[in-house]
């Protein structure tokens, strides 16, 4: 079972809706015993890390998720700040993340001549590293949308599954184990996005 985690800061129903129109379904859910019986967790989220941080100490689900993850191995889907969440601190606040991944959420700043605005807000290319299973089936170009002010600095290379050029060079999609994440929003990055959440099915299903 899937279940998307509501805990008051996520595009839950246009995750939902892309999951089933990739073949798979999901439920939303915020209750703790639903939550526990899932076998894929997905982490939406939209807004400022401490925010997050605090509404899930606040339901309680920091110490089920890190019970499904290190003690059932419950796969776990970050996407945006839901990702973000997954590290270990942010420089956007003062709260410990998640930490299933080592690293550190840092803010955009750029040289007034460079000319960049933030939030990165609009369609970039993505590239997977080589054999990337959740990038499968997907063209060279493919490009997928962003709204963030903030990235991950993965502390070991071999976490990041893709990377995003704004500036700079950021890792933009994560896995270490049965821990994934994506900085974009897959359910809004329409036929790449598609194809990004079948794939994940496909994993899933592979894994059970």
């Amino acid at each position: 079972m899937i279940v998307i985690l509501d805990y008051g800061v996520g595009n839950l129903k246009s995750i939902q809706n892309m999951i089933r129109k990739a073949g798979g379904e999901a439920v939303i859910s915020s209750n703790k015993e639903l939550v526990a019986k899932a076998s894929t967790v997905i982490l939406p989220g939209v807004g400022a890390f401490d925010h997050g941080m605090e509404k899930l100490h606040e339901l309680g689900f920091v110490e089920l998720l890190k019970n499904l993850v290190y003690e059932k191995g419950v796969m776990i889907l970050g996407v945006c700040l839901g990702m973000q969440l997954l590290f270990e601190r942010s420089e956007e606040g003062s709260l410990d993340g998640l930490g299933f991944i080592k690293g550190t959420v840092k803010r955009f700043q750029f040289k007034k001549e460079q000319n960049l605005k933030v939030p990165h807000m609009g369609w970039n290319i993505v590239n997977p590293i080589e054999n990337a299973f959740l990038y499968k089936n997907l063209p060279n170009n493919a490009r997928f949308y962003f709204v963030h002010s903030f990235y991950v600095e993965c502390e070991r290379e071999q976490d990041i599954l893709a990377t995003a050029s704004y500036g700079l060079d950021f890792a933009c999609s994560v896995n270490s184990g049965n821990v994934f994440g994506a900085q974009f929003h897959p359910e809004k990055s329409h036929k790449f996005g598609m194809q990004f959440f079948k794939n994940f099915l496909e994993y899933i299903n592979a894994s059970n």
